[in-house]
């Protein structure tokens, strides 16, 4: 503290020494300071996104992927284990018979009709891949989940799931 005094109209301040804690207090504050400036010299942490990506894990979990055999056939026969596998409860699925017309798009007798995972529900743990046994469900490990506004968009159907039928030409 200061101690004013009036004298002809003069404001005259006298400073009052400072105590032991006070001194101690001033090299805190330079420690301080030195730390923040070094801190304008690092190198940013946050990187551009969509310009640049930073390189993923090889164990990374990523998005769903339906896979097809050979044939381009559907793999998944609705068998529900993945469903059960889920500790999130994630996945829902609809079974349904194949007819004969139908003899091309599925493997076996019963087919998932509705094949849906819940994308804000999801873990991503992977246990839905270790349940199938008919390996038809499987986690990229280069996709991430996209992001958006609406809730809607991270219901994931077959129409999202299941991969692009390719003819391979082997010539």
């Amino acid at each position: 503290m200061s101690v004013i005094k009036l004298t002809d109209r003069i404001k005259v301040m006298e400073r009052k020494p400072m105590s032991f804690a006070e001194r101690l207090y001033l090299p805190a504050i330079l420690k301080g300071m030195s730390i923040t400036i070094k801190h304008l010299f690092r190198k940013k942490a946050t990187i551009q996104y969509p310009e640049q990506k930073r390189p993923m894990s090889e164990v990374f979990r990523g998005l769903h992927v339906l896979k097809r055999d050979e044939k381009g056939a559907e793999r998944c026969t609705a068998c529900g284990l993945c469903a059960l596998a889920c500790p999130a409860e994630a996945i829902t699925m609809t079974a349904a018979e194949r007819k004969p017309e139908e003899k091309n798009l599925y493997r076996e007798e019963k087919y998932a009709a509705v094949y849906e995972i819940n994308m804000l529900r999801c873990i991503f743990c992977g246990l839905c891949e270790e349940a199938c046994p008919k390996a038809a469900i499987f986690l990229q490990n280069d996709k991430m989940a996209p992001a958006s506004y609406e809730r809607e968009d991270f219901i994931y159907g077959k129409d999202r799931l299941v991969e692009p039928f390719l003819l391979n030409n082997k010539s």
